[in-house]
C-alpha cells in the first residue's frame, strides 16, 4: 500500500490501525464471517436496549455537520440528550464532537445550539471539541469526565451506532449505560441493515486491535485504544 495512505490511516485513526484492519477482515474471512455475526448480535442486541439510569452525566457523540449544521440524526441524539436531561436523569450533558470534514465550526459547538434551543442551561454543557470519530469522542471525554470526577455515564448515540460506543467506553473504563437515540423515518429501506453490519465488523476491527497491541506489548498502542 503507497506510503501516503498508510500515513493516512496512522493520522486518523492511530498507529497499528491498517493493521488491525487488516486482522480483522482476515479473520472474518477464515471465519466464513462467523466473528462480525457475532458482532451483529451485540449490535442488534444494543439497539434493542435502553439502560437510562440515574448518571453523573449524558455523553452525546458528534456526528458530521452538513452545511455547518447538524444532520437528522445527529439532532435525534440531542433531542434524546435533552429529554434525559429533563427527566432529571443527569445535571450535566457533555457534547463531544471536534472539526471535522469540511465544517467551520466543531460538531459540540453545533450541538450545543440545539441543546439550547431545546431548554438546556448552557452551564450544564460541557463541551469536548478536539475528537474526530467516535473511538476519539471516547478517548478525549474520558479525560474531560476524570478531570470533573464525573464517574458514571449515560451515553447517546443512535441504536446502531450504540454497541460500538459502549465497546470503546468500557475499553476505556467508563462505567457506561446508554439510551439510544430513534433515526429518521426517511431513512432507506437498507439503509439499517447495511449499517448494522458495517457496525458489527467496526466492533470486531477495534478487539482485534486491542488484542494485536495486547499481543506485540505495544504501550503506545494501547494507550490509543484502553
Amino acid at each position: 500500500m503507497p506510503r501516503h495512505v498508510q500515513d493516512s490511516w496512522s493520522s486518523y485513526f492511530g498507529p497499528g490501525a491498517l493493521t488491525s484492519f487488516a486482522i480483522a477482515g482476515g479473520t472474518a474471512v477464515i471465519g466464513l464471517g462467523l466473528p462480525v455475526a457475532y458482532r451483529l448480535m451485540q449490535v442488534i442486541g444494543a439497539a434493542r436496549r435502553d439502560g437510562r439510569r440515574n448518571s453523573d452525566c449524558i455523553l452525546v457523540l458528534g456526528r458530521a455537520l452538513r452545511q455547518d449544521q447538524p444532520t437528522e440524526v445527529f439532532r435525534a441524539r440531542l433531542e434524546r440528550a435533552a429529554r434525559l436531561y429533563r427527566e432529571g436523569l443527569a445535571p450535566r450533558i457533555l457534547l463531544a464532537g471536534g472539526l471535522t470534514g469540511d465544517a467551520t465550526r466543531t460538531e459540540a459547538e453545533a450541538g450545543r445550539e440545539v441543546l439550547i434551543a431545546a431548554g438546556v442551561p448552557s452551564a450544564a454543557i460541557l463541551l469536548e471539541d478536539q475528537s474526530r470519530h467516535t473511538l476519539e469522542n471516547l478517548f478525549h471525554a474520558r479525560q474531560t469526565l476524570r478531570e470533573l470526577g464525573l464517574r458514571t455515564i449515560l451515553l447517546v448515540s443512535d441504536r446502531l451506532h450504540i454497541a460500538r460506543a459502549e465497546a470503546y467506553a468500557r475499553g476505556f473504563g467508563l462505567d457506561v449505560t446508554s439510551s439510544p437515540s430513534e433515526y429518521p423515518s426517511r431513512m432507506p429501506v437498507l439503509g439499517p441493515a447495511t449499517r448494522a453490519v458495517r457496525e458489527a465488523f467496526l466492533v470486531h476491527w477495534y478487539h482485534c486491535g486491542v488484542l494485536y497491541s495486547r499481543a506485540i506489548g505495544s504501550r503506545r498502542l494501547l494507550e490509543r485504544v484502553t
